[in-house]
């Protein structure tokens, strides 16, 4: 699998796998640990976290992965997210969420991702969503303190929307490498918000984050979801593929932006389908019907 890069010499693979729902797989570390062995030889090399994933349980899974099989860690991009204060058990003395980018906070939210993946230092480290109270001193000072001690080596955001990236960019002295945000056929709007130019100026490449729609797109339950869905079978047949979520990847592959899906599923079949999407040879035309399914207009 080629893989993208995000710096001259920073890359992610092509397909992100993504653990959001790791806690919910039901899978023992040690299945975990065949799964990411099975994932990293196909070329699935970066795995996507946040601390809030799993009620907070998710990267202490997977920590279990890196301490049972200590090989994996030096060939895997590790990426995680920080910011988001959930109300949780383990957390019972707050009334409510909300989002934290303090300096200590960032870091402490670092460190405490380092202690539960059992490693030293982070690939990838992305601010989880922007927020109304933000400080982009507090920020650049986190930043500053995680690279000088070896902890985080690149550093990016997750949902922001351009003025939100170049705000926080003017501040901070290390370079913001990717912008994690929902995009799949459901998902248009940041097409509709001028990020995807954005990107595409920058010569950024954006993760994507839901590319299946949470599975609307599979189980259509209004309008436009059942027309996109047609739309996806229409060209699914005629490029003779099995299966509208190849379609789908296909779909978002072929963007200029290089757009890199993050595919959050522990069945392996799943992920070998997202591999194969990277051989469909879409027209222009069909992508445009895509899109124009998802729109219900024309291009003017």
């Amino acid at each position: 699998m080629e893989k993208t890069a995000l710096t001259p010499d920073f890359y992610l693979s092509g397909i992100v796998h993504g653990h959001w729902r790791l806690a919910d797989w039901n899978v023992s570390a040690r299945e975990m640990v065949r799964m990411t062995r099975q994932m990293m030889e196909i070329g699935i090399t970066s795995f996507d976290h946040a601390d809030i994933y799993g009620d907070y349980s998710c990267e202490a899974i997977f920590g279990k992965v890196l301490a049972t099989d200590k090989s994996l860690r030096k060939d895997m991009q590790l990426i995680s997210k920080c910011g988001i204060k959930l109300l949780s058990d383990k957390f019972p003395g707050r009334k409510i969420k909300h989002y934290d980018y303090s300096a200590d906070y960032i870091i402490s939210s670092a460190e405490q991702s380092l202690t539960n993946f059992n490693t030293d230092y982070l690939d990838l480290f992305l601010l989880h969503r922007p927020a109304p109270f933000f400080d982009p001193e507090e920020v650049a000072k986190a930043f500053s303190h995680l690279t000088q001690s070896g902890k985080v080596r690149h550093f990016g955001v997750s949902n922001f929307t351009q003025q939100q990236y170049e705000m926080l960019e003017e501040h901070v002295d290390q370079p913001l490498v990717t912008n994690q945000v929902e995009i799949s056929p459901l998902c248009l709007e940041h097409f509709d918000n001028s990020n995807i130019d954005f990107f595409m100026k920058r010569k950024m490449h954006p993760m994507a984050w839901s590319p299946l729609a949470q599975g609307k797109l599979m189980n259509p339950e209004n309008e436009k979801e059942q027309r996109v869905h047609n739309t996806l079978e229409e060209i699914a047949r005629e490029l003779t593929v099995d299966g509208i979520d190849k379609i789908i990847y296909s779909w978002l592959l072929k963007h200029p932006a290089q757009i890199i899906p993050v595919i959050g599923t522990g069945k392996l079949e799943r992920i070998q389908n997202a591999i194969e999407a990277m051989e469909i040879s879409m027209t222009l035309e069909q992508w445009y019907r895509i899109y124009t399914a998802s729109k219900g207009e024309e291009e003017p």
